[in-house]
């Protein structure tokens, strides 16, 4: 892992809530979701705009439908293409034996802060690694996305060409980063002209985790503990 500090631009705490609000906004979508979208919308106002805009869009996105439509929608999202998974060391290495590998590397960097994670969560779920992030460790959850960026990359591109609901959260968590560099613009169109490799090798079922979204920016986190 880069194990680099975060880039100034957004203080800690813009940083922070702007990534808990984006893990909130990917999460399977229920009713306690829907009922804290005017919170998640009134603390992303105060983030500049290349931030907050796009957590708005996709704050107005879920506003406009119904919860069963979205949780349809959600699932026929990111649960049936592989271009749109929210499992991040997938992009890397599909369902291949090395992802095992990055897998437990998630683990270690979770256990250096203190938590574990319960087995019924994968440590690379995208809503994971930035809740960690903004209520853990920002420093070693910056490292983790920076180390996934051609994934997050390709996911964000993704989901702009399936006109999807959830593209404004995506662009907010890229925006929070550095700028591309040559050599992961050549990893992303690796990826989007090739895809994840596909060597099967029968991990357990991918589990989507559940977070209460009580306060912004320090939520609960089922399925961690101390």
């Amino acid at each position: 892992m880069s194990g680099k500090h975060p880039a100034p631009g957004l203080p800690t705490d813009e940083r922070a809530v702007a990534w808990q609000a984006a893990s909130l906004l990917l999460d399977y979508p229920d009713e306690i979701l829907l009922s804290r979208l005017d919170l998640i919308s009134s603390l992303a106002e105060r983030l500049p705009g290349a931030v907050g805009d796009p957590l708005r869009a996709t704050i107005r996105e879920l506003e406009s439908s119904s919860l069963p439509a979205l949780q349809q929608e959600y699932v026929e999202t990111f649960d049936t293409r592989r271009r749109h998974n929210l499992f991040l060391t997938y992009f890397a290495h599909g369902d291949t034996r090395r992802r095992g590998v990055a897998l437990l590397r998630f683990k270690q960097t979770y256990l250096r802060s203190g938590f574990i994670l319960d087995e019924s969560e994968l440590p690379d779920h995208l809503c994971v690694v930035l809740e960690y992030a903004a209520t853990v460790d920002q420093r070693l959850g910056w490292g983790l996305l920076l180390d996934h960026r051609a994934g997050l990359e390709l996911l964000r591109l993704s989901l702009a060409d399936a006109g999807s609901k959830w593209l404004g959260a995506l662009e907010a968590v890229t925006a929070t980063l550095p700028p591309l560099r040559g050599d992961e613009w050549a990893a992303i169109q690796r990826l989007a002209a090739e895809g994840p490799p596909q060597e099967e090798v029968g991990l357990t079922p991918y589990a989507t985790p559940a977070f209460d979204p009580v306060t912004l920016p320090m939520p609960t986190f089922p399925g961690a503990r101390r």
